[in-house]
């Protein structure tokens, strides 16, 4: 009786599921281009009880290869195949439950967009969007979303900073001498609080994706997107939307009702990540390790994706595509590189390189090792497994030049650190295009971090924005914003001085700013834009001679120009004698200082100042 009974109500659920019009809540990508080099697309559909309906699609150029039925009946995948003749237009996708049908428009328009190219040749300016400008108040809370506050007065929650705070500012970038902007993730964190440390707090820093199709609302959603990134390419700057497979939010709309199983890495009890990806590099490593590493958890409320499930793959490089033709990015930050599956990643960074060949990526790959950090690039190492990404953020060389300022001289530190570094570009494939640094959301400030010594603080930067590689620099570090990260994070992402309505100053302005403030800047917007105007910094060679006593000299130099920068870390005035860089300064007898416009008219013995770096253009 039981089993009839079961049986029964099989029937009639299945009775009622074709007697109503199929129900359709999400489609993703909701949209697609004719033109793309894959013309296959597969679409994720979402509604209840999807499955049970019949799908058929009848518009020229485009094919209905395949429909995917998974676990859950909830979803559908659906495999499209669009010829290159395909006209603009919109597909209509029928799904039919007996004499009921349900019909959706899936618009197709013709692939456009090419990236701007970003290259050494540019400065990239880090912002937290949420803490850099508030241009729209009423978009601050929404008692729709999961986490519904906003209160500048407490560092733990959202404060309101959105997109149109950030484009309202776009002409200060732009005198900086800012070329390309990288914001942290403006993709939509419908996340609850959480409770860090006993403290709650809201996911402010955007990396708790819940839609990889849309932009978070409370920063002004999708068409504020557009509308600042046409405003930014109008100015010649370039944007860097920055990229999350590892995991996603707690709170993403696949997690509350998963397609299959095995969307997650899942375990049997909460596992976290060691962190360590000596797992991953090291000949003796067990499985175990390994496995924690790569399928481990960031954080028990960033849920791991499986890249090995094919249907999870598709969807994070169509999220990747659909973002760049929709809103026109440049190039791709890829944070938590290391953790991902990395053959997944060598993928999905073809897929991109495929139909964008000039995008530019780099990913998040913390290393202190130079060897280790190589390997997340093209590399030179005599490996078994090779990662096709050509660039990453240079942590070691961050770490080098960090201790080149603090370190005392040293046969190993200090200033040798750095030579020492530089000296190993040989594993890379192409050094000059690394990503350089020296703080960002997650590190201490760059100020604090050489203990708010101006003469650090300059040397670090002109070194930055003179060696090799393609330089980033943390909103705020041109007007002396500080702070270490204790007791937490917030700490190093304050607002920006005169974004909010309400500050008291204006640091935007000059005006607002103080005298060392305005010093600050202007050392950085006329070093940014010399370094803007002069190829040999981006693309000249690099030279580098080793350090001798606190002092350390390197050229930038091609067939027409050559750069010299000297420094001197020691505390008294250092004498050069510059024979010894004969090879390259060659028939030079004059330079120009380019951060003061001296013109030095003796180049045989060469003063530095104490703590000082020179950026001599050779004449």
């Amino acid at each position: 009786m039981q089993k009839l009974l079961t049986i029964a109500c099989l029937l009639l659920t299945t009775f009622l599921t074709l007697a109503q019009a199929p129900d359709i809540e999400r489609v993703q990508p909701a949209n697609w281009w004719i033109g793309m080099q894959n013309p296959r697309v597969q679409i994720c559909v979402y509604g209840k009880n999807i499955a049970f309906s019949s799908v058929s699609l009848n518009y020229v150029g485009v094919k209905l290869a395949k429909v995917h039925k998974v676990e859950n009946p909830n979803y559908l995948f659906l495999d499209l195949e669009i010829a290159p003749t395909t006209k603009v237009g919109n597909a209509l996708i029928e799904f039919i439950n007996g004499k009921q049908k349900t019909v959706y428009s899936f618009k197709l328009e013709t692939k456009k967009y090419k990236p701007l190219q970003l290259s050494a040749a540019d400065l990239i300016y880090l912002i937290m969007p949420d803490r850099f400008s508030d241009g729209d108040p009423t978009n601050n809370k929404f008692a729709d979303m999961a986490d519904p506050e906003s209160d500048r007065k407490s560092p733990w929650l959202r404060h309101g900073g959105d997109l149109l705070g950030v484009q309202n500012h776009l002409d200060y970038l732009a005198e900086l001498g800012v070329t390309a902007l990288w914001m942290c993730p403006v993709t939509e964190n419908n996340q609850p609080q959480t409770n860090e440390g006993g403290t709650m707090r809201s996911a402010y820093h955007g990396y708790g994706f819940t839609d990889h199709f849309q932009i978070d609302k409370r920063l002004g959603g999708n068409d504020a997107y557009k509308k600042l990134i046409k405003a930014a390419h109008l100015k010649g700057i370039k944007i860097v939307q920055d990229a999350v497979y590892n995991h996603a939010g707690i709170n993403h709309w696949t997690l509350k009702d998963k397609p299959m199983k095995d969307w997650l890495n899942e375990w049997p009890t909460q596992t976290t990540t060691t962190h360590k990806d000596q797992a991953l590099l090291d000949p003796y490593a067990s499985q175990r390790d390994l496995k924690v590493f790569t399928d481990g958890w960031f954080v028990p409320f960033l849920p791991d994706l499986n890249h090995h499930n094919p249907f999870v793959a598709n969807y994070l490089i169509q999220y990747a595509l659909w973002n760049v033709e929709e809103f026109g990015i440049d190039a791709w930050r890829i944070d938590t590189y290391k953790y991902n599956d990395l053959a997944f990643m060598n993928r999905c960074n073809q897929a991109i390189m495929n139909e964008y060949p000039t995008m530019f990526m780099f990913g998040e790959t913390t290393a202190n090792v130079v060897s280790n950090q190589a390997y997340y690039t093209r590399n030179n190492l005599n490996v078994p497994f090779k990662c096709n990404l050509e660039s990453t953020c240079d942590f070691t060389l961050s770490g080098a030049l960090m201790a080149a300022l603090n370190q005392p001289y040293g046969w190993d530190e200090g200033l040798n650190r750095l030579y020492q570094t530089l000296a190993q570009d040989y594993v890379y494939k192409d050094p000059s295009k690394l990503v350089t640094f020296f703080d960002n959301h997650d590190t201490d400030r760059f100020l604090s971090m050489v203990g708010e010594d101006y003469n650090k603080y300059k040397m670090g930067l002109t070194m930055l924005l003179t060696t090799r590689g393609v330089p980033h620099v943390y909103y705020g570090t041109e007007i002396l914003m500080k702070n270490t990260k204790n007791p937490t994070d917030a700490e190093v992402r304050k607002d920006f001085p005169g974004g909010f309505a309400g500050d008291s100053l204006n640091k935007f302005v000059a005006a607002g700013r103080t005298a060392k403030e305005n010093e600050a800047f202007e050392f950085v917007k006329k070093l940014a834009n010399y370094r803007k105007n002069a190829p040999v910094l981006h693309s000249g060679k690099l030279m580098q001679f080793q350090p001798d006593n606190g002092t350390y000299v390197y050229f930038r130099y091609n067939a027409n120009k050559t750069v010299m920068v000297a420094v001197n870390t020691n505390k008294t005035e250092s004498v050069l004698k510059t024979e010894r860089f004969a090879e390259v300064i060659k028939s030079a007898t004059k330079a120009k200082n380019i951060l003061t416009d001296e013109v030095i008219n003796d180049l045989q013995t060469l003063k530095i100042p104490a703590q000082t770096a020179l950026v001599l253009e050779l004449r």
